[in-house]
């Protein structure tokens, strides 16, 4: 598990292929309404923030105006993961009016769908101050902006569960009920993937004793009740505590805060990824030459 908005490559590396994926479905074969504007024609503009959120995407937005004319300049005046005011200038564009035109509404579109991750992870974070619980994401994300938004949660405050299917082996029901148990499972999957963090998925106290026994890194509880899970926290902790505990379903801002009171060691929210909503943001051109 990962956690702090940083600049890891694993989190970056696929910007521009992700910017010229969105920039070929928006632009096609020519922006035939920027066309109108003459070509040499310069203007500044500046993008303002219309609520209070925390700043992410700047990269992305750098990224498309970059696509577009190396010659246009972008200057910030917020970074990734810093809390912005409503009303306030996030940045100044200066460049040719064409591309942008052109590249406004992806470069927009890139910032407030990532500001809106890494603010509803704030959020979350927020909620739980103080009771040292740590908040993870999950794999409910975006198709294609995958670690776009593990990066926005990061910038947020919370930490990354896994990445993908390939960095941590986690047994949930399914799994168990074709290796035959929770034993067989762990095991399998400690001889298959060794180093590989092994997380194990519980429905009941009873399957959580069978997962303390067989030993794995992290053990999940799945919509289990307060006092269930005050009682797994108890037992892990009689054992020495051989398991991270993570609390999973039906985590809202209303219900969080008492699930880490719980004692629980994480909690994984998928709703920072999945329910979405986007940051409202404004571009306007400000003067023209």
């Amino acid at each position: 598990m990962h956690g702090g908005c940083d600049s890891r490559p694993a989190l970056l590396i696929d910007i521009d292929a992700q910017v010229a994926a969105a920039l070929r479905e928006d632009v096609g074969g020519g922006d035939v309404t920027a066309a109108l504007v003459p070509p040499d024609e310069h203007v500044r503009a500046q993008v303002i923030t219309r609520e209070d959120a925390v700043l992410c995407g700047t990269a992305w937005f750098d990224a498309v105006f970059r696509a577009l004319d190396r010659d246009i300049a972008v200057i910030w005046s917020a970074a990734d993961g810093e809390r912005i005011a409503q009303g306030a200038v996030l940045c100044r564009i200066e460049g040719r009016a064409r591309p942008m035109l052109t590249g406004e509404r992806t470069a927009l579109n890139f910032l407030q769908t990532l500001s809106g991750t890494a603010t509803a992870a704030r959020r979350y974070v927020d909620a739980v101050a103080g009771t040292g619980c740590t908040i993870l994401d999950t794999r409910k994300t975006v198709p294609g902006l995958r670690l776009a938004q593990k990066y926005a949660v990061r910038c947020g405050g919370a930490q990354n569960h896994r990445l993908g299917l390939h960095d941590m082996v986690l047994i949930k029901e399914n799994h168990v009920a074709a290796a035959g148990s929770i034993a067989a499972a762990i095991e399998a999957a400690r001889r298959l993937s060794p180093g590989v963090p092994v997380e194990v998925e519980v429905e009941t106290l009873a399957e959580l004793d069978a997962a303390l026994a067989a030993k794995p890194d992290v053990i999940m509880l799945d919509e289990f009740s307060p006092d269930d899970m005050r009682t797994a926290v108890a037992r892990n902790r009689a054992l020495g505590r051989p398991a991270k505990l993570e609390a999973s379903g039906s985590v809202t801002l209303d219900t969080i805060r008492g699930i880490a009171a719980t004692g629980v060691d994480c909690i994984s929210v998928g709703a920072i990824t999945k329910h979405l909503r986007a940051l409202d943001l404004s571009m306007r051109i400000t003067a023209s030459s």
